[in-house]
């Protein structure tokens, strides 16, 4: 895959965790990426919100647009575009990454390195991503083995009932009984039951947008913690700038949007 390159902050004193957490949406209101990667036949281009085709079908593969940049890929070389269609760089690279934190990870002649929005090669080393060893939204509890969740902001208490709990920055928890996963919001209160083998989220999206697996399919979970989409799809890749890289159980690859939309026939 050409996204194959695609957070512990250090404990802080009250104030300026106070100043993080304010600073960090309630939910992951990103904005709707204005062009979307579209696949029809065996080609692909880019559609707006509509499916309207707005750059034409002529890419063998195509990713998102993030920072207007996207990586897309003719035979068996990679480039990058704006979002006029306008070449970045030449059809040159043997595998490129989305962009992230103005950069992209390419490999060119066996060589891996970073290069800038302009296309140049980056010199300087990209700076190490934050880590977080606290919880944002709460405590831990725990109680005979299992744990729960005390949240900071309002009066919901989570049971010690559970083997694992993790939180997604957006008034979500995800919990763990045995081996199924479920998801509780910010009042306490299941809204997708324990009947899942696994909810992975990522920072892409501020930890929204979880993809969900039962049985060797796949789906995304909404911003309210129910199911965006349902459970169909053979492979789902984290989203990035608003849409997913998904393929269904007969083998067709597109993109979906944070609507659950899918951008390709």
């Amino acid at each position: 895959m050409p996204g194959f390159f695609s957070s512990l902050i250090p404990r802080s004193t009250p104030a300026l965790l106070l100043a993080l957490l304010l600073a960090r949406p309630g939910t992951a209101q990103t904005a709707p990426p204005r062009l979307i990667p579209f696949h029809k036949g065996t080609k692909w281009g880019y559609a707006d919100q509509n499916r309207r085709l707005v750059l034409p079908l002529q890419y063998d593969e195509a990713g998102p647009f993030v920072q207007e940049l996207a990586w897309v890929r003719i035979g068996s070389l990679y480039g990058y575009i704006d979002g006029g269609g306008n070449p970045v760089t030449p059809m040159q690279f043997t595998k490129a990454g989305t962009f992230h934190h103005d950069r992209a990870t390419v490999e060119l002649e066996g060589e891996t390195f970073q290069i800038d929005g302009s296309g140049k090669r980056v010199t300087t080393p990209s700076e190490p991503e934050p880590e977080t060893e606290f919880l944002t939204q709460g405590d831990l509890t725990r109680q005979n083995g299992k744990v729960g969740f005390r949240f900071t902001v309002g009066q919901a208490v989570v049971p010690p009932v559970y083997d694992e709990i993790q939180e997604n920055y957006n008034g979500l928890l995800f919990v763990r009984q045995g081996a199924k996963w479920g998801v509780v919001n910010n009042k306490g209160k299941v809204v997708l039951p324990l009947e899942y083998d696994a909810i992975k989220a990522t920072e892409a999206n501020n930890f929204a947008f979880a993809i969900v697996e039962q049985q060797g399919r796949f789906g995304y979970l909404a911003e309210d913690g129910k199911l965006l989409v349902p459970l169909k799809y053979s492979a789902a890749e984290p989203f990035i700038a608003s849409v997913a890289r998904v393929t269904t159980p007969d083998g067709r690859t597109g993109y979906i949007d944070s609507r659950g939309r899918e951008f390709f026939d």
